[in-house]
C-alpha cells in the first residue's frame, strides 16, 4: 500500500524545518498533482512523490553518497517505502544517481522540480508579491536572464518538458496554474496595496 499524504507530510516535517524548502515541496506536490490529472494517473501517489522528493535535503544538503538524494533513498528503504517512490526520488537527480527518468511520474518530477523554483522567484520579485500577476511571458522573460534565479537549471527544465513531450510554454503554464491553485499556502496571494 502506498503511503498517504499525511505520511509524506510527517516524513517531510521530521527532516525539514526551512520554510522555503517546505514551500518548494508543496509547490512540487501541486505541480505533480496537475500532471497526474493530465496523464490520468494516481494523483495521491504523484503528490506524495512531489512532497517528499527533497525531504532530507535540509538535514543532508551535500550532494553525493553521504547526502542528498542518497540519504533520502536510504531512509525511505529503511522505512519500507515502495520502490516506485524511491526510484522517482533517485530519478529527479539523474546526474547524481544515474537513474534516468523513465515513467511518466519520474519524468514529471524531473520536469517540474526546477521550474517551480523559477516561477516562485518570478512571483517574489513582482511588486504585488502575487503569483496571480505572473504570466508565462513573465517567466520566459526572466528565463533569459541567467543571473536571475541562477540556481534554477534552465537546461533541466527544457529537457524535462521534452521528456514529457509537452511544449515548453504549455509546461510553464501548467505548473504556473498549479502553483496559483495553492497561492495562499505559498504566501503568494499578494500584498494589499494602499489604494485597494
Amino acid at each position: 500500500m502506498n503511503p498517504t499524504r499525511e505520511d509524506a507530510w510527517q516524513l517531510l516535517t521530521e527532516y525539514t524545518q526551512n520554510p522555503n524548502l517546505l514551500k518548494h515541496a508543496l509547490a512540487v506536490e501541486a505541480a505533480m498533482r496537475a500532471y497526474a490529472r493530465r496523464f490520468g494517473a494516481d494523483e495521491e501517489l504523484w503528490g506524495v512523490v512531489g512532497l517528499i522528493h527533497d525531504f532530507e535535503y535540509d538535514r543532508y544538503p551535500d550532494l553525493g553518497p553521504e547526502g542528498h538524494p542518497f540519504k533520502g533513498t536510504q531512509i525511505l528503504r529503511e522505512r519500507n517505502w515502495p520502490e516506485t517512490i524511491i526510484r522517482a526520488v533517485q530519478a529527479h537527480a539523474p546526474e547524481l544517481t544515474g537513474a534516468i527518468p523513465e515513467s511518466e511520474m519520474e519524468k514529471s518530477l524531473y520536469a517540474v522540480d526546477e521550474l517551480t523554483g523559477l516561477i516562485l522567484a518570478v512571483a517574489l520579485v513582482r511588486p504585488s508579491k502575487s503569483i496571480f500577476d505572473v504570466k508565462v511571458s513573465s517567466v520566459k522573460k526572466k528565463w533569459k536572464d541567467r543571473a536571475f534565479a541562477a540556481g534554477a537549471n534552465r537546461e533541466d527544465m527544457e529537457k524535462g518538458a521534452a521528456l514529457l513531450g509537452v511544449p515548453l510554454d504549455e509546461h510553464i503554464g501548467m505548473v504556473l496554474e498549479a502553483l496559483q491553485g495553492i497561492a495562499a499556502t505559498l504566501g503568494l496571494e499578494g500584498i494589499a496595496t494602499a489604494d485597494a
